[in-house]
């Protein structure tokens, strides 16, 4: 097992927002949680029903989103809705490519979603400063080896099998320290592959082969995950165990889009939790609740670091 680390600096929680992620110098002074924001260049997501599938379109959301306050931007080709199939490769890259290219070029942070090495290899050299893995290097098992090459940071997910199965695999005895258990296995696997410590952050996988219910400890107990030393990064953007909790008088899930409110709830949750960052669809309402928190945590007595030199952490944008 991967040993437990001290809690990190700068959170009374023992988070570690302000952690120093591998290649992502001028994001570990903002001392806050760091806001994630989707973009996806499929024509069958869950979320936005392939709004952003063309490469220009996809392009102009991310600048959208940056203008709006995220610190990354998630590019991602292939669904992982659940039932969703397995995209070819040559089309994830055909999707993938050009929209990183031209995000990096902007100077954004540029995270590419897949599990697949070749891709994230490619995207890599486009641009791209993190690996979003949403298998863990499950999927395919020369993920590590890149990663270790490439020496970029990498976002090591909780998971059990792809998106047309995973619901079948919804087994856990206590599911706080199964899916600790699982992911320091993973940790241990990545390291003995060359992967440096401080290129790995941690996702519980919210909604992967997770019932609605499974889903509330894994964020009411973030810190025993925080625990093994790792940040560690919170998706509940739009998922189904929200749908579930906002259901109307008829039982019906809140669709996709009515839970973005919900969303930006868990934000504020999971920030004051310590989580490094939150991976949303809408940025604006996340990134000021992550401003809020860590405003409210100083106003305690933390140590949390201020702004970086030359950044207006009140907008996102560099101060002028």
């Amino acid at each position: 097992m991967v040993p437990d680390a001290a809690p990190g600096p700068g959170d009374p929680s023992g988070g570690v927002p302000t952690a120093a992620v591998a290649g992502l110098d001028e994001l570990a002074g903002l001392g806050r949680t760091l806001v994630m924001g989707v973009v996806n260049v499929t024509p069958d997501s869950f979320s936005d029903g392939g709004e952003w599938y063309e490469p220009d379109a996809a392009v102009a959301h991310g600048r959208a989103l940056l203008d709006d306050g995220a610190d990354v931007l998630d590019v991602g080709g292939e669904s992982t809705r659940p039932g969703a199939g397995r995209v070819p490769v040559e089309e994830e890259l055909a999707r993938v490519l050009p929209v990183v290219a031209a995000l990096a070029a902007d100077g954004a942070v540029v995270s590419v979603d897949t599990t697949r090495a070749v891709v994230a290899e490619r995207a890599v050299a486009a641009g791209a400063r993190i690996v979003n893995d949403v298998s863990g290097g499950l999927a395919d098992p020369d993920m590590a080896g890149v990663v270790a090459r490439t020496g970029v940071a990498y976002v090591c997910m909780h998971w059990r099998g792809h998106a047309d199965v995973m619901d079948d695999l919804e087994r856990y005895d206590d599911v706080v320290a199964d899916v600790r258990a699982e992911l320091s296995a993973r940790v241990e696997a990545l390291l003995a592959a060359g992967v440096r410590r401080d290129q790995v952050v941690l996702d519980p996988g919210l909604g992967f082969s997770k019932a609605g219910s499974a889903n509330w400890p894994l964020l009411a107990r973030l810190g025993e995950l925080e625990e093994l030393g790792f940040p560690v990064l919170v998706g509940a953007s739009r998922k189904r165990f929200l749908g579930h909790l906002l259901a109307g008088p008829d039982g019906r899930p809140a669709p996709p889009l009515s839970r973005d409110d919900a969303t930006a709830a868990v934000t504020t949750l999971a920030a004051a939790a310590g989580a490094w960052c939150v991976r949303v669809h809408a940025v604006r309402a996340s990134a000021d609740a992550v401003r809020v928190v860590a405003a409210w945590q100083r106003a305690r007595g933390a140590t949390t670091p201020g702004p970086a030199p030359g950044r207006d952490d009140s907008t996102g944008r560099a101060a002028t």
